[in-house]
């Protein structure tokens, strides 16, 4: 678990995957996003409730396939705990798995391991600002 400091005008994002490749591959796309900023990096879903307990982020991309926790079961605990933060499951299962998480009512939104980081970026941008719009109206 590697926590990273915040600016507190810019969308916090948290980013959750046990391969340290990915984890550090996505840090390196958000972090010369302007406005966005990686609040931490979580291997697993135990560590990402840990980080979102403590930093609250706006966005978290979760990998839904880890070890000690994955993503489905950390999704209700981090909904649970920080119901407006947004959660992008992010993964490479197929298809009829991808259709079923989208439905669970704890992830807001899907996208493969596949899209393109610029995709990927879009969406946790939307997340993001999601993220505001509910922590103005609740």
């Amino acid at each position: 678990m590697l926590m990273l400091s915040c600016e507190p005008s810019s969308l916090s994002v948290l980013l959750v995957d046990d391969h340290d490749l990915t984890r550090l591959s996505l840090q390196l796309a958000f972090s010369c996003q302007e406005n966005m900023h990686v609040v931490g990096l979580a291997r697993n879903g135990q560590e990402a409730i840990e980080m979102v307990k403590c930093f609250q982020p706006d966005v978290v991309v979760l990998d839904l396939h880890m070890p000690v926790m994955d993503g489905w079961r950390a999704s209700g605990y981090i909904k649970s705990i920080s119901p407006n933060t947004q959660i992008l499951a992010y993964s490479s299962v197929e298809d009829a798995h991808l259709q079923q998480t989208k439905a669970m009512s704890s992830f807001d939104e899907v996208c493969t391991k596949d899209a393109p980081t610029n995709e990927l970026i879009a969406l946790v941008r939307q997340l993001g600002q999601r993220a505001a719009e509910n922590s103005v109206i609740g």
